[in-house]
């Protein structure tokens, strides 16, 4: 009977002992459907995490969005329009510091301040794809001239100023990178210490899950199907930029939304660019500016933003990576060719 209870007893703590299962949720910002998952924490504690998450993902929506509503962005924006300085407003000049930085580091393949060119091409939409005749290379050529950048913006006794009417703010290279890392903040406000973020594919982790490293998976730009797998490590954001589903299709020909700020026109020759980065931020911006760079400049443009793990899919399906990023891929099947950046 003793040895029953001993028994009983042994398996009941054994029981009580088990962490519970991985906890899942879906919010929405700035038209992505955000996927949270958290580890070894209980219902009510996550669920408390998730409606703080909601909320701020909601102010982060109306004030961050660069064509819909009347946030604090296009606000920001319409007083650049109509020459005046807008009133300060310390979220908004963090942002612009920090996007300042990643333009210049990116050598201007990352640059926010082409809001009107983004929009002449009929990109603030979230219906795609869109059909329809490219603008006219007059009317791009026309804001060109005028070299809209962060660098027009200035931050002083005035408030956030621009003499530059070309200059509108489009965050879409770089606002879900900063909701990936405030979602984490946020999280582990609540004592949740093993995460991740996932933002349509752009993502960031903390901890683990369980005993082993979150699994990352990411797509091929042509079939569309999973290519290969990365375990990401405590802190990592992994994010993927890509032109293959957001694009503009006319006659036959294709314009994917990310625009080369240099050109005006619809990048070509890169299909995606996976990015490891410390944080949301950067990884997403620096995916963006490799996707504009090309297989020539991202060695370049990826020493000069403090990163090594960098990987592009070419239009012809070719896979080009660091050696760093090398060793942390693992090929759910072969690519086309694969090539080390050098």
């Amino acid at each position: 009977m003793r040895r029953a209870l001993l028994l009983l007893l042994a398996l009941w703590l054994q029981g009580c002992s088990t962490p519970p299962p991985a906890l899942h949720r879906q919010l929405y910002v700035f038209g992505t459907l955000v996927d949270v998952q958290a580890y070894g924490v209980d219902e009510a504690q996550f669920s408390q995490a998730v409606t703080a998450l909601q909320q701020r993902f909601q102010a982060m929506h109306r004030d961050w969005h660069a064509w819909k509503g009347d946030g604090r962005l296009i606000r920001l924006n319409r007083a650049f329009a109509q020459g005046r300085c807008a009133a300060h407003d310390p979220e908004l000049e963090a942002i612009i510091r920090r996007a300042r930085q990643y333009e210049v580091q990116s050598g201007g393949n990352f640059n926010p301040a082409i809001g009107r060119l983004i929009e002449l091409w009929g990109f603030h939409t979230d219906d795609f794809p869109i059909e329809g005749p490219p603008p006219e290379d007059r009317a791009i050529q026309a804001l060109l001239a005028q070299r809209p950048s962060l660098t027009d913006i200035q931050i002083d006794e005035r408030g956030i100023c621009s003499e530059n009417p070309a200059v509108m703010l489009d965050l879409g290279g770089f606002a879900k990178g900063l909701a990936v890392d405030e979602a984490l903040a946020i999280l582990a406000g609540y004592g949740i210490r093993d995460a991740i973020v996932n933002a349509g594919g752009d993502l960031r982790v903390a901890g683990q899950h369980g005993t082993r490293n979150w699994q990352v998976a990411v797509r091929d730009p042509g079939r569309g199907d999973a290519l290969l797998r990365i375990a990401a490590r405590d802190g990592e954001a992994i994010f993927t930029s890509g032109n293959y589903f957001r694009y503009r299709a006319y006659a036959g020909e294709r314009y994917a939304h990310i625009l080369d700020p240099k050109t005006g026109y619809p990048v070509q020759e890169i299909q995606s660019a996976t990015v490891i980065a410390p944080d949301g931020a950067l990884a997403d911006a620096a995916a963006t500016a490799l996707v504009v760079a090309g297989v020539e400049q991202a060695l370049q443009v990826a020493g000069h933003m403090g990163l090594e793990q960098i990987l592009l899919v070419d239009a012809s399906g070719t896979v080009w990576l660091t050696p760093a990023m090398k060793k942390r891929v693992r090929y759910i099947r072969a690519p086309v060719a694969e090539r080390i950046l050098r």
